[in-house]
Order: C-alpha cells, then structure tokens, then sequence
C-alpha cells in the first residue's frame, strides 16, 4: 500500500507559535496584531536551490550529502529534543536577515539565517526557540520562549549542518482610534529577529517537537502541504531535502509531494523561486496550488479564495491519499482547520462514512499531524 502524507500550512500568519500559556505575536487569538510594510530590506537572491534530475539532485560542488543522516536515514529513534532550555540557552549569532516579499505584500516577512555552530541539531519538521532580551512588563520578568518553525534542512541553507533558516513575519499593532501603529503593542520577538544584524547574538531553545517529522521510511510517499502564511516553513524544509540537496531521501524518492499554499497577493508568496525549480524540474513528483486571497480567481461560492476552498477543489483525491495511507500535516492559522475538516466531512457523507470515527482512524494511525496557532 503506498504511504503518503498531506502537509497544510497557509500564508497570513505569524511563523512563531509559544510554549502553552505563552500568546504567539500575531496569532489568531490576538487578531489586532498586523504585519508593517518595509521595502528597504533587499528581497532574499535565489542562489542556493539546484534542480534534481533523473537519480536524484545534482548539487556541482556539494558531492553526497549525507553526514547528519541516521543509520538509515529514516531511522527517527534517535531524534533529539530539549538540547538546549530555557534556563541554559545555546548562544547564537544571526549571519543574515532579508526581506522575503515584495512591495505589495500586506506586511513585511523576513528570512533570518542564524548560525548554531551545529551544537543545536535538528530534523526537517522541528523548532526552534527563541528568547527576546528585555523584561516582560506584564509579568515583571523576561520573555518567555517563541517558537519558530524552522525553514531550513538539518544541513542548513549553507549545506555545513551549522545553521539554520527561520521564516519570520514582523507583527504590530495597529491602533483603530489613532490610525497608528502603536510601537508598545509590536511583536516582541519578531521585532527583535527583524531588526538584528549580522553578528547580533540570539539565545537559542530547542530543537522541540516531533509531530510535524518527515515519515521517510517509504520512498513512494505522497507528500501534500497546505500552508497559510509563515507556516510554510516545515514544508520548505521537506522539498528542500526531496528535490534541492543530494541527500539518500532525495536520491530515493519517487513519491509525490504536492504543496497547497495561501497568500494574500503575489508579491506575498514566500520561497517561490525554489518551488517553481523544483516544480519544473520534477514534473512527476510535485504539483503546486496558490490560493490567492486577494487576487485570482474567486471560490465556487463568489467570496476570496482561501487555503481551505483551494484544498475543497481536490476533496475527492485529498481524501483518495488519505485513504491509501496519507499523512496529513497543519501548520499555520487555526483558522484553516473548520474548512479542511468540513470539506473531509462532506467527503464521507457522501461516501457514507461516520466522520468522527474516520478523523479517529487518522489520528491513530498517526496520520494527522497538527501545528496551528
């Protein structure tokens, strides 16, 4: 039977998700927090992404890519979490930070490469913490930790398994009665990631998770990701590690992974560049879908195309992968999760199924893996 997995991530969101009890910068939950433009920051260059061929990805230079693998390299009994806490932080230095998005983009999102010096490694799926200075006023002490998916492979953008790649979109508040955004309110942390420098210091947490991991023990896999904002970043880092780098998962892989992803216009789309190599390069193996809330083509109802009417237009092969085995991944706003559950619903309605005990089976059979905030 082949395995397959169905990844949901969606653009509008904020990247980082907190520890419980700690409110994520422009969450769902504080819904006045909005992203500000800044077009000063140069848009991120494409210079890293090699497209595979036939056997594999030919990276000149790069050679075989193999020296954070398990034995096998699917083998995830060994993956590690919790290396470094809050209490004893890692201290990393940022090496870049670059807009992502173009002038038209409502917000501004940043890719931040931050170098770990390969003491914090991780896995394609997992976080990183970060810990803001300064001292939290609410609570008279400092900030607690955020969360930040990580964009990047285990070897990182750089391919020496010393850095790592976070996606970050920088959240203020804007106050309705001034018409101002009101500086006391901003996003601390997404702030602070924002505005560092080149060989600014960041204390590190982490790696953490093991929900959102890459299942690499078949190589006929079905990978579908649905992203809404920086919730891409996970995905990223799986078609990175399918179709951009000489890894033994690329060079094995004949499966197919199959993005879904939510912007509000073009000039918001985050790693285009990448996936439209990959993309034409691996005809086969990858399909792409935009929901562009802001522009393009309206839903079957009239209203904007969201993430979840983009997913509802391939319900019945949604659910088809499902049924063969698929794994179904949720990384971003919540928000998208009513639609996608309604539209999974509808399926087995008509299919005369009991909805409740088939999202159950998914559940334990470990196929539904969900990361939204």
């Amino acid at each position: 039977m082949v395995r397959s997995a169905v990844f949901l991530a969606g653009l509008g969101a904020a990247s980082a998700f907190v520890a419980p009890g700690v409110l994520p910068a422009g969450s769902a939950r504080a819904p006045q927090l909005r992203a500000t433009r800044m077009s000063a920051i140069p848009t991120v260059p494409f210079d890293s992404v090699t497209p595979t061929g036939p056997s594999g990805p030919t990276l000149p230079g790069d050679g075989d890519l193999d020296f954070l693998e398990a034995k096998p390299y699917w083998d995830q009994s060994g993956v590690t979490v919790n290396i470094a806490k809050q209490k004893d932080p890692l201290i990393g230095k940022i090496v870049s930070v670059q807009r992502m998005v173009g002038p038209n983009a409502p917000g501004e999102t940043c890719n931040i490469v931050v170098d770990h010096g390969g003491k914090l490694p991780y896995w394609e799926g997992q976080s990183y913490g970060v810990l803001p200075p300064g001292i939290d006023p609410k609570k008279n002490k400092p900030y607690g930790v955020r969360l930040y998916s990580i964009a990047s492979t285990r070897y990182g953008d750089d391919k020496t398994g010393k850095t790592t790649t976070l996606c970050v979109r920088r959240a203020t508040y804007w106050d309705p009665e001034t018409g101002k955004d009101d500086p006391a309110k901003k996003g601390v942390c997404s702030n602070y990631l924002c505005d560092s420098k080149p060989g600014d210091e960041v204390k590190l947490t982490g790696p953490s998770g093991k929900v959102m991991l890459m299942p690499e023990d078949d190589p006929n896999m079905t990978y579908i990701m649905v992203a809404t904002g920086t919730g891409i970043a996970p995905f990223r880092t799986f078609l990175r590690r399918l179709f951009g780098e000489a890894t033994p998962a690329a060079k094995n892989f004949k499966g197919l992974a199959w993005l879904f992803l939510g912007v509000a216009n073009k000039d918001s789309l985050l790693y285009d560049e990448e996936f439209q190599v990959y993309l034409r390069t691996n005809p086969d193996k990858m399909r792409l879908d935009y929901a562009l809330s802001r522009e393009g083509p309206l839903n079957k109802k009239g209203g904007k195309m969201y993430i979840q009417d983009k997913v509802e237009e391939y319900a019945d092969e949604v659910f088809d992968a499902l049924d063969k085995g698929a794994h179904m991944y949720f990384c971003g706003l919540k928000g998208m999760m009513p639609g996608i559950q309604d539209m999974l619903q509808g399926v087995c309605k008509a299919k005369g199924i009991n909805f409740d005990e088939y999202l159950e089976k998914l559940k334990k059979n470990g196929q539904w893996h969900v990361e939204v905030y």
